[in-house]
């Protein structure tokens, strides 16, 4: 099976590459990135050179960039690449319009020109708004998006959904909970709060720190990806979620605790606006028709995800710094407009 991965430089797409490449000898990957500021292609710098992985930059709001890495023939097709930081969407909603929106849409055209056999639309638990105390939501639920970016991605599925019943494009939505664990961005809450605390800076904390989230541990929506590529049935949507919503100050207590750090470091501010209070998702779809469950509880992940931050601090200090943006001139070279590896042929 060949697959493209958008956004595949990303936190979350990068850990589906690696999960794809060693746990699945038949499958071939195409890393279709535009390299933003959270694309980072050292989070596959160890598996560049291998046979059965390709990264092209390119952006997918241009049609002309998609159109070329598609018509290569693929078998399917995993969209990650979006803007997904829900402060900055609240600074500028403008670039979550036009890559979360216009971008799904651009894909959207090309699978349907190129006969795309299966596409998987990566979307968030945030369509579905707040929940209540008791709350979990199932798929069926009517979205209510709260922010510039979770309407932003609310609109790409309701793409996704006409796409699939207006041109009978073969088409599953994923709409999962928090991810954390390895590589991840340190804008978002989980890494952030660790890399202040490894340099013993002031964890901000929005509100009194009681929102809810629902941590998924980064490889089992990886494993829940895969299983939906394998098993997936076309048209449906589909909910991954852990079934342990936490605290945002639990999770931040808990990390100070593991790094030896005072409770002190904490500083409460200012909450963002519209902040949504709690998420919490149904996931039993999955469970039920596809036989996949989270197999990482949260102490445990919380715990593989101190320790690789704390062994990776030179990977955290050049993602803080912005250094990271230098791999691809170095390590890459384009040649009549195709993207490759420095010293290959093109």
């Amino acid at each position: 099976m060949k697959i493209l991965v958008t956004g595949g430089a990303g936190f979350i797409g990068s850990n589906f590459i690696r999960h794809m490449l060693l746990e699945c000898n038949d499958v071939e990957i195409v890393n279709f990135d535009k390299l933003t500021y959270s694309g980072n292609l050292e989070n596959l710098a160890d598996l560049a050179e291998n046979s059965r992985y390709q990264f092209v930059r390119g952006d997918i709001t241009d049609a002309t960039s998609v159109a070329e890495v598609m018509a290569q023939g693929l078998d399917a097709i995993v969209n990650f690449a979006a803007e997904t930081h829900v402060d900055r969407s609240i600074e500028n909603a403008a670039p979550f319009l036009h890559s979360n929106v216009m971008g799904t849409l651009t894909v959207l055209e090309a699978v349907r020109k190129f006969r795309i056999k299966l596409f998987i639309q990566i979307s968030t638990d945030e369509v579905y708004g707040s929940a209540g105390a008791n709350d979990s939501f199932t798929e069926d639920q009517i979205l209510d998006p709260r922010s510039p970016y979770s309407a932003s991605k609310a609109a790409a599925d309701h793409l996704v959904n006409a796409y699939a019943h207006t041109y009978g494009v073969a088409a599953i939505t994923l709409r999962c909970t928090n991810n954390y664990g390895p590589y991840q961005f340190p804008e978002k809450l989980i890494p952030l709060m660790i890399a202040n605390a490894l340099e013993g800076k002031p964890l901000p904390v929005y509100g009194d720190g009681m929102q809810e989230r629902d941590w998924l541990y980064v490889e089992d929506y990886c494993r829940a990806i895969a299983c939906v590529l394998k098993t997936g049935k076309p048209g449906e949507v589909y909910n991954v979620s852990s079934g342990t919503p936490t605290a945002n100050l639990v999770v931040i207590k808990t990390i100070l605790k593991m790094l030896g750090k005072p409770e002190s470091l904490i500083q409460f501010v200012t909450d963002r606006p519209g902040h949504d209070r709690r998420y919490s998702l149904d996931s039993s779809k999955l469970r039920r028709e596809l036989g996949w469950k989270p197999e990482v509880i949260f102490e445990e992940g919380i715990g593989r995800t101190v320790d690789w931050y704390r062994k990776n601090q030179l990977w955290l200090q050049r993602a803080r710094s912005g250094e990271y943006r230098n791999y691809y001139e170095r390590h890459y070279t384009r040649r009549e407009e195709t993207f490759t590896k420095a010293g290959t042929k093109s």
